[in-house]
């Protein structure tokens, strides 16, 4: 039986340099992942390739690995779609696309960028297929905004729905104080297959009243987390006729994780979140920074009460560090 096929992966990370907890060659070992999804692309007979945000590690990446990665995505023979994600942009912002490298690619056809309220219609001459996206854009995951996830608007005429996103999607409860959209908060959306990127970890798929939420995970390590020595990056093949089906696919250039991770920055970054943690519950036990403008939580924390000095002048050095960060 004939298939439409859409390939999906998501948060590449295109970069030059070689995050500091990899051992390995980082940009050689992203070339082998993309070379080695070209020929599943090729092996598959995928008619269409969607990537959920985070093409690029920066908005402004050298010419010089632009044109290193350019020679492998032209391999890609059939169309493909992206969202942009947070690296891809300035300032969190999607309207800076055209000043951005993923602009530029999409200006010479490597790719086509889909911007928000865009519809673009996949087919093989039998199964029609909607796809919208959401790029992300600053405060996606706050209440206000989480409609953006929903999908409203599905033309009579498709066979499925697909909506692409590049957000904090969970499946379950993150970390106090890091926003995220639940899967089980968007469930009244009416796409047929939700498709998220932004969080590296991933999640098994889920159904919902036969809609389904995926994201296989970053197809590059490049956080110092325990949870990423095991992880095995993968990409997603659809296949859409008279059902959907989801297949995930590993990738076999990704070595495992033991190999790539120094365990000692990661080790050391479980020491120093735990410190941070201890820090953190230290200051919320005496001072609530729900909403605070950041102005308000300086005063707060200068006038607290029951809060060691030191615990203080670190947490206002910490502060004015960011706040210089932003200028």
């Amino acid at each position: 039986m004939l298939f439409l096929k859409i390939l999906y992966f998501t948060d590449t990370h295109i970069r030059g340099t070689n995050p500091k907890n990899r051992k390995d060659d980082f940009v050689l070992t992203l070339e082998n992942k993309l070379c080695e999804i070209v020929d599943i692309i090729n092996i598959n007979s995928i008619d269409y390739v969607i990537h959920g945000g985070d093409l690029f590690d920066r908005p402004d990446i050298s010419i010089s690995i632009v044109s290193r990665f350019a020679k492998i995505l032209k391999n890609i023979k059939v169309p493909f779609y992206i969202v942009s994600g947070n690296h891809d942009i300035f300032g969190h912002n999607p309207q800076t696309i055209n000043r951005t490298i993923l602009g530029l690619l999409g200006q010479l056809d490597f790719l086509r960028v889909i911007n928000e309220n865009d519809k673009v219609y996949l087919t093989d001459g039998k199964i029609n297929v909607q796809v919208t996206g959401q790029p992300y854009i600053y405060d996606l995951d706050n209440d206000v905004n989480k409609e953006r996830y929903i999908l409203k608007d599905v033309d009579s005429n498709v066979d499925y729905s697909i909506h692409v996103i590049h957000g904090m999607l969970l499946d379950k409860p993150f970390v106090k104080g890091i926003p995220y959209t639940l899967v089980d908060d968007i469930k009244d959306t009416k796409a047929d297959i939700t498709l998220s990127g932004h969080y590296h970890a991933g999640f098994k798929t889920i159904e919902i009243d036969n809609k389904y939420f995926v994201n296989p995970g970053s197809l590059v390590r490049i956080t110092n987390s325990l949870r990423e020595i095991d992880r095995k990056p993968q990409v997603v093949i659809l296949e859409l006729d008279d059902k959907i089906s989801i297949k995930y696919k590993q990738l076999e250039s990704a070595l495992d994780g033991d190999l790539v991770l120094d365990r000692s920055e990661v080790e050391k970054s479980v020491f120093k979140s735990e410190r941070l943690f201890e820090f953190k519950q230290t200051i919320d036990s005496t001072l609530e920074f729900d909403k605070m403008d950041i102005n308000d939580i300086l005063i707060e924390v200068s006038i607290s009460e029951g809060v060691p000095n030191e615990v203080k002048e670190e947490a206002l050095k910490r502060i004015a560090q960011v706040q210089m960060k932003g200028l």
